[in-house]
């Protein structure tokens, strides 16, 4: 049988596809359009696949969705609430490149510990997938390695869960050389305790005579395999590990030079498809992609901002969130995700249009106070505004009455955003007056860039400021105080 296993096909992707001309920790696409034509320059043309029918060993497959069908289970909550779950399922089936056929839902005071939706559901399954054709099952949850192969086995298609499926559209949107890696770092802690062999050919032997049950020419040491392979991804692991420290220290050394200036930093943190990039843009003109996806863009996005006082600060567009993100995602992206511990205020986009906006907003804090961000300032901008109805708006408003409404595609409350950013962004603490020499401007635009200036006039012997600014800019300023 031919074919590399999935953990040996994703170390040796990622080799191939890391170099010296990466791209830095920080390093993003400006011309989104440009990224978005790259994403969808290469497309599955329908009715054309040569996957063989019998695939019931597809562990070590790449996941390459095609025609899928969709099974969660209905714990608690609503029915509203399982369909919005598995509404949200399809979607992320259709951004990773697959086509639904159809859903279920079975309810239960809990998953089946064998095959995640009950034995009795499971030739209801299979049923669905024959006469639909589909190729793969996606399940709405995170399985275990045993409840992955025994429905694998009775349902006789490719079998993955949502985990599996984030991280599959994760490792395709990574465009950042750390990005990419922590996306395999999350990849690899994922499939480790999935391993096992592949089919007949590898299925473990037994070793040595003490047990009795190899038979003439199996004695011996047994099958490693397994062993090798969990070695190898330990090793990429611990390799993986020390690359990302090193790409967090660049960006806590860029982060402290920020500090060291005392520049406000902004973080606009959200659900996912949410809008986050798309006020980004509005904002600041980063000009970065923009689709109507889940998990478009994954890479930090930093630019400058200035308020109508003339102070500068920084806006940060981060990964977007999701419920259940999975774990491994959380600690791989943790020395991205601590741009919005570190900043004065997180910007916490809401999608208006959605079905449960609330939902959305406890799913995002729970991850902000997973990585420490629980006690930023928080401003809530409730986007899509254009695509939300007057009765949801009411209810919103009467919900979050300090939230700020706005539409980055159409631009409407745009200048609400930006008023009630500056509103809430950190002071200067020390307030001072000065004289400054008019050979010495720099120092007036740098009190103007950073600074809060209260008065100004002009004297026969330069500039006098009354403002508030940082320790730093005080001791420039010292010789010219008055």
């Amino acid at each position: 049988m031919t074919g590399y296993p999935l953990t040996e096909e994703i170390i040796l992707r990622a080799q191939t596809t890391y170099s010296a001309d990466e791209f830095d920790a920080d390093e993003v696409f400006d011309d989104g359009d440009l990224a978005l034509e790259e994403r969808h320059a290469l497309r599955r043309v329908a009715g054309l696949s040569t996957e063989l029918a019998d695939i019931t060993e597809v562990e070590y497959r790449q996941l390459r969705l095609e025609r899928v069908v969709l099974v969660g289970v209905w714990t608690e909550g609503t029915v509203t609430d399982a369909e919005n779950s598995l509404t949200e399922l399809a979607a992320l089936a259709e951004t990773a490149g697959s086509q639904v056929l159809d859903g279920l839902i079975q309810r239960r005071g809990r998953p089946d510990p064998s095959t995640f939706i009950g034995r009795g559901k499971v030739d209801e399954l299979r049923a669905v997938v024959h006469s639909s054709g589909a190729d793969t099952v996606i399940c709405d949850g995170e399985l275990s390695p045993s409840q992955l192969r025994t429905l694998e086995s009775q349902v006789n298609v490719k079998v993955i869960d949502r985990t599996a499926l984030i991280l599959d559209i994760f490792a395709q949107h990574a465009k950042s050389k750390e990005g990419k890696a922590q996306v395999e770092l999350a990849q690899l802690q994922y499939f480790l305790p999935r391993l096992r062999g592949w089919g007949e050919a590898l299925s473990r032997q037994a070793g040595g005579s003490a047990s009795g049950n190899g038979g003439v020419g199996l004695r011996g040491p047994g099958e490693t395999k397994l062993e090798i392979d969990r070695r190898r991804i330990r090793t990429r692991i611990a390799r993986l590990k020390r690359e990302i420290a090193a790409m967090a220290t660049i960006r806590d050394t860029k982060r402290a030079t920020r500090r060291r200036n005392r520049v406000p930093a902004v973080a606009i943190a959200g659900y996912t498809n949410a809008g986050k990039s798309s006020l980004l843009n509005r904002l600041t003109g980063a000009g970065v992609l923009v689709e109507d996806a889940l998990f478009a863009t994954l890479d930090t996005t930093t630019r400058r901002a200035r308020a109508a006082d003339g102070r500068v600060y920084t806006l940060s567009d981060t990964v977007g969130f999701v419920r259940h993100l999975p774990h491994q995602l959380v600690e791989a992206f943790r020395s991205t995700l601590e741009e919005v511990a570190e900043a004065d205020l997180v910007l916490h986009v809401v999608d208006g249009s959605h079905p449960d906006p609330e939902a959305q907003v406890r799913a995002v804090r729970e991850v902000l106070a997973e990585v420490g961000a629980d006690a930023v300032p928080e401003l809530l901008v409730i986007n899509k505004l254009d695509a939300a109805d007057e009765e949801t708006q009411l209810r919103l408003k009467r919900l979050w009455p300090e939230a700020v409404f706005a539409s980055a595609r159409t631009g409407a409350g745009l200048d609400d955003v930006r008023s009630a950013v500056e509103r809430k962004l950190p002071w200067p603490p020390l307030e001072l007056t000065a004289v400054v020499p008019y050979e010495r401007g720099d120092l007036v635009a740098r009190v103007h860039s950073i600074g809060e200036v209260l008065e100004t006039s002009h004297l026969a012997e330069g500039t006098r400021l009354k403002a508030r600014v940082t320790e730093g800019l005080a001791a420039e300023l010292a010789p010219f105080v008055v």
